[in-house]
Order: C-alpha cells, then sequence, then structure tokens
C-alpha cells in the first residue's frame, strides 16, 4: 500500500492492519446520503481487508471499542442513553453526519470548537449555540469529525479512505464511482450568493471584497469601512452569520484559492503564495498547515504521486 496522508485526523489508525468502523441504524432505513457512505465505505472494504464496516446493534454496543463510530441521528434512537454515552467515550474516532451535528451541539460535546453543521440549520443555531460553525462541508477537532451531510458524504468517504488506506486505493475507487474532483474538508458547503439566505449587505459586500483581493488582502479597517459599518460591526455580523471572525474567512479564503492552485495549476509554490497573499514561502506553508494538516509541499507531492484528492 501507498503511504497513506501523513496530516491526517485520523493519525492513529492509519496504515492499521484492522480499522473498524461502525455505523448505527438498520440498513433499509437509513437516510439517503448516510446509506450512501456507508455504501462507499463498504466498497473499499470489499478490496482491502483492512477496512471493516458493520451496522451497529443494540447488542454491539457490549463489544470491543470502534476505530470509528459514524452517527448520523439528532436524537440518537438506537441505544439507551449510558450505552449511547459509552461508545461515544470508547471510540477512537467520531464522526457526526448531518442531524447527528445538532445531537453534538445539544449535548455540549462541541462547546467551543468548529463544526460543520448543515447551512439550513446552521441558521437556526446561531443564537443558541456555543460552538463554532462552521459553512465549511467537513470539520476536524481532535476526535470528532463533522460533516454537513448531503452529498459532501462522498467528499467524507474518500478522503477518509485516502487518509487510512493510502492515495491509491482512494484514487482508484474514485474513478470506479465516477467521481470527478473531491473537494476539499474546507471547500464550503453552497457558493451561491450570501444574499439569497438573508445575511445583511454589509456581509455580502465584505465577502465580495476579500474575494476580489486574495493577492493583496485588504486590512480589516478598510475592509469595514468600504461595507459602511465600523470594524466591531463587521465582526459581529461574521460571528452571528458565519460563525467566524472577518480574519479567519478572509485566510480560509484566500488557503482555498490556494488549494485550487495546487491541485489544478504548476505555478511553484512561491507563485502561489505570492498569488494568495502571503508575503514568504514559511508564512504561507505556516497557515496552510494550520487548516489543511499538511504542508502546500506535501499537499502537491501526494497529488502528483497518486493523483489523489
Amino acid at each position: 500500500m501507498d503511504a497513506p496522508h501523513g496530516g491526517s485526523p485520523w493519525h492513529r489508525i492509519v496504515g492499521a492492519a484492522s480499522i473498524h468502523v461502525f455505523l448505527p441504524g438498520d440498513p433499509a432505513y437509513l437516510p439517503a446520503d448516510v446509506a450512501l457512505l456507508r455504501q462507499i465505505l463498504e466498497l473499499a472494504g470489499t478490496e482491502h481487508e483492512a477496512l471493516r464496516v458493520s451496522t451497529l446493534t443494540p447488542q454491539a454496543a457490549t463489544l470491543a471499542p470502534p476505530d470509528v463510530l459514524i452517527l448520523w441521528q439528532q436524537e440518537p434512537d438506537w441505544l439507551a442513553a449510558p450505552q449511547l454515552e459509552s461508545l461515544v467515550e470508547r471510540a477512537t474516532y467520531v464522526i457526526a453526519v448531518g442531524a447527528a451535528v445538532l445531537w453534538m451541539i445539544h449535548t455540549g460535546r462541541a462547546k467551543g470548537i468548529r463544526v460543520a453543521p448543515h447551512w439550513m440549520q446552521a441558521a437556526q443555531l446561531v443564537a443558541e449555540s456555543d460552538s463554532i460553525l462552521s459553512p465549511a462541508i467537513i470539520e476536524h477537532a481532535g476526535r470528532w469529525t463533522t460533516c454537513c451531510g448531503g452529498a459532501a458524504v462522498i467528499d467524507l468517504a474518500l478522503i477518509f479512505l485516502r487518509d487510512v488506506l493510502g492515495t491509491r486505493a482512494a484514487a482508484d475507487l474514485q474513478a470506479r464511482l465516477c467521481v470527478g474532483q473531491v473537494r476539499a474538508p474546507a471547500d464550503l458547503q453552497r457558493p451561491a450568493d450570501p444574499v439569497s439566505a438573508g445575511h445583511p449587505p454589509a456581509l455580502v459586500e465584505a465577502i465580495a471584497l476579500m474575494e476580489a483581493n486574495l493577492e493583496e488582502p485588504l486590512q480589516a479597517d478598510e475592509i469595514a469601512r468600504l461595507a459602511g459599518v465600523s470594524r466591531r460591526q463587521l465582526e459581529r455580523i461574521f460571528r452571528q452569520c458565519l460563525g467566524t471572525a472577518p480574519s479567519r474567512h478572509y485566510m480560509e479564503l484566500r488557503l482555498a484559492h490556494a488549494q485550487r492552485l495546487i491541485r489544478d495549476s504548476r505555478h511553484s509554490l512561491l507563485q502561489i503564495a505570492l498569488m494568495c497573499g502571503f508575503s514568504s514561502g514559511p508564512h504561507f506553508s505556516t497557515a496552510y498547515r494550520t487548516v489543511y494538516g499538511t504542508t502546500p509541499r506535501e499537499e502537491r507531492q501526494r497529488i502528483l504521486a497518486g493523483g489523489a484528492p
């Protein structure tokens, strides 16, 4: 097997001889996206003996702790609360998909960390949540991974397989599924104009300014002035609507652009750094690793070696 991804959020099981994924619920009643996630993982398991996927039943709660537990319900009804608590605590990693992100938030497990609820749910959670609500499709925080659900489960599955089984295994499965491109975890759930979501005009203008000034980033005060609000007001708007700070969102836009250039262009890494507003290679590398868990050089080498996402 080729080398798995070095910056994996699932590093404790990377390259393991046996990886057991537990997914709760009767297969006949899984939501379409969760059923798709399960099918992709099971397909990988037929070709790689290291990966075993099983449906979780109440009896399975007493078995050995799973390597990966996948949750998908807002109010899990397949286990009594004590059994669920025990299973969550014993799992090496927990992945919450769709409605299960709400379960994380409502039970306090997402306090102070970035999570990726579905965008339709995020707008209702801003006032009540003490989590950092991300517009990204996937977020990692320690042993927890959250995914907004929908078609993003395809990205989640292929990224997971790339990380734990290796780039070639993921690339082969990606080709078999006829998936053209796998999105990065930080990619936004929907690129549509924020006006359609009822966001304040100042937010729309600020984001447009950021997107138009990736190579020569504007200062926060300048963005606020051009958007017609104070810097403090702009920070409050971003926090309320997107669950993040303007500076963080701006950085993620620049890094997402950098990642696209790394994947789709032949520019040197220094050229990409300058094109995305970074004054030096080391600064770019540090910022990139902070968000994506790997350096730009490692990202490009991995893509060149295996053609993986």
